[in-house]
């Protein structure tokens, strides 16, 4: 069986694993759903009805079997808070939360990578030194301290960016640019610390390996040594330590949608949950998760196009 074929059906089942656990977890909540879904004083009437609308006197096998079924068709149900359609709502937040965890990855990359590098290839040297100390710095300093500082220092006593709100790109570019560069930088600076310790600790083994030496032997430049060999095989650390941090990420992000009031998936399921918003809830912890599996397996085939090994041994 082929790799890809291989991670692909292992991705199916987790998927049905994460599918079940959500259905159970939400089902598990405390207090009774119909009753949370009437409202304020509801007659016994009232929840007999929501009872039988939504079907919560079937058996829970054939509430599961109903709720995979409207899922695969798209239908997460609908929020009692907003009357809204699920799917519609999460739509509404993924822009946000997907441009601002997608700058805050690209910080990490090209800061993270390339202090790594720059600490590899400067070992024991002042380079090394200040890298170190700046991402023991970006591991130790709390998401919600550095939002709160960056916003006192350049939203408020020195107006640069904007403090909170969120402007779509496509409706004014350098107003989104100035509302997400604040938001970028605290959730992308954790992140960007992790791949550049990863990306050292990666690059000294690449260094000191024979082909490298054997590279220099041959007479390569130091630039094409460090970028085309040491740096290429050092890719498959970051690759997998990026599919990791992707759960921190969405984390991150629910925290720091919440400081510069961002309408992403943070602030959708933080207002889900304190609503008891249990269709709401249900459906964005589903989304996210098959997202989190998706990128997942697509970290895993990138395995195989860094370094072809990993595909030769997935194909035996």
């Amino acid at each position: 069986m082929s790799y890809p074929i291989r991670r692909l059906g292992e991705s199916l089942i987790t998927l049905f694993l994460v599918s079940v656990v959500v259905f159970a977890g939400v089902r598990a909540l405390p207090g009774d759903t119909a009753t949370a879904l009437a409202g304020e004083e509801p007659t016994p009437e009232a929840i007999a009805q929501i009872r039988e609308s939504y079907g919560l006197d079937d058996n829970i096998v054939v509430q599961y079997v109903r709720y995979v079924r409207h899922a695969a068709t798209g239908d997460l149900g609908v929020s009692s808070r907003t009357g809204l359609p699920v799917l519609d709502s999460v739509m509404e937040a993924l822009p946000v939360t997907l441009e601002l965890s997608a700058l805050a990855l690209l910080l990490a990359v090209v800061v993270g990578v390339g202090a790594g590098v720059v600490a590899a290839v400067r070992r024991g040297r002042p380079e090394e030194w200040l890298v170190n100390a700046v991402a023991l710095l970006g591991l130790s300093v709390p998401a919600f301290w550095l939002g709160i500082v960056l916003v006192l220092a350049f939203a408020i006593a020195v107006p640069v960016f904007a403090a909170s709100g969120f402007v779509p790109f496509g409706v004014d570019p350098m107003e989104n640019l100035r509302h997400m560069v604040l938001p970028v930088i605290v959730l992308g600076s954790g992140l960007a610390a992790v791949v550049m310790r990863q990306t050292r600790a990666a690059m000294l083994g690449s260094l000191s390996a024979d082909y490298v030496r054997t590279a220099r032997a041959k007479g390569l430049s130091r630039r094409q040594v460090i970028m085309g060999h040491a740096l290429r095989n050092s890719l498959v650390t970051v690759v997998t330590v990026l599919g990791l941090q992707l759960g921190h990420l969405i984390s991150g992000a629910v925290v720091t949608e919440q400081i510069f009031v961002l309408p992403g998936f943070g602030k959708l399921t933080i207002d889900a949950v304190f609503s008891r918003d249990y269709a709401m809830v249900q459906g964005v912890v589903l989304f996210t998760s098959t997202a989190y599996i998706l990128v997942n397996l697509l970290v895993d085939l990138a395995y195989s196009v860094i370094d072809p090994r990993i595909r030769l041994g997935g194909a035996q």
